[in-house]
């Protein structure tokens, strides 16, 4: 997606999970927990992976993209599908996404990655995109620097 911006990917975390869990430090109840709520958020808005669950390793995991921001007023917290987030990244100026992975099977769930969306993202890497910072340069200095 053209505006996705300030990723954090939680692999790293996932695995130190799973490490916990192959030692016997964690129990599986401990990581397959997820809510009725999630699971009928996966089931209906979901985005089938080919990924294996990595505890029942019989279910394929399914993603799900909660949204939250403040031009979102009452659907902060909603899930979408993939397919509605670039129509909202055009006609709002900023929500966060947060994707989680379920597994119907044996409600395994963890957080797999956030980034930001919206038309913000737009502006970043433009031609007015200043070298420091990420703060836009005044036009008429780079015009002037352009004709040297």
């Amino acid at each position: 997606m053209r505006t996705q911006r300030q990723v954090v990917d939680y692999s790293l975390q996932k695995r130190a999970v799973l490490r916990e869990l192959l030692a016997g430090r964690i129990g599986t109840y401990d990581v397959c927990d997820a809510s009725p709520y999630l699971k009928n958020a996966a089931r209906f808005h979901g985005e089938p992976t080919d990924d294996r669950c990595p505890i029942c390793r019989s279910e394929n995991l399914t993603h799900v993209h909660y949204i939250y921001g403040d031009e979102l007023k009452q659907s902060a917290g909603q899930a979408r599908t993939l397919a509605e987030l670039p129509v909202l990244a055009m006609t709002l100026r900023e929500f966060q996404v947060f994707v989680v992975e379920v597994c119907l099977g044996c409600d395994w769930n963890h957080l797999v990655e956030q980034y930001l969306l919206g038309r913000d993202g737009l502006a970043e890497g433009g031609p007015e995109q200043g070298a420091v910072g990420g703060a836009a340069a005044p036009t008429g200095r780079r015009r002037r620097e352009a004709q040297r």
